[in-house]
């Protein structure tokens, strides 16, 4: 099964990094899914929760704002100006 590289940045470090199986963000326009082949995105994000289940099915959340979301050949990363694992 495919999966996504993740990557949740903060201003000054490494919030998480991981693989997942979907990615959720709130963006500026409302929220938006990722999943493997998606089409690349770039987007704005608004102060919300970056909601992220790993293949275990296990899920993460972190509060993230003020920053932007890429995915591009299945890998999401979210850089924020502030981010932490809830």
């Amino acid at each position: 099964m495919a999966e996504l590289n993740v990557s949740v940045v903060s201003a000054d470090h490494e919030v998480w990094a991981g693989t997942a199986s979907s990615v959720v963000a709130r963006t500026t326009e409302g929220e938006i899914g990722f999943l493997p082949g998606h089409e690349p995105v770039l987007a704005i994000l608004g102060a919300g929760q970056v909601r992220i289940t790993l293949p275990s099915g296990e899920k993460l959340v972190a509060n993230a704002e003020d920053g932007f979301v890429s995915v591009e050949h299945d890998t999401v990363t979210v850089v924020a100006r502030a981010a932490s694992l809830v």
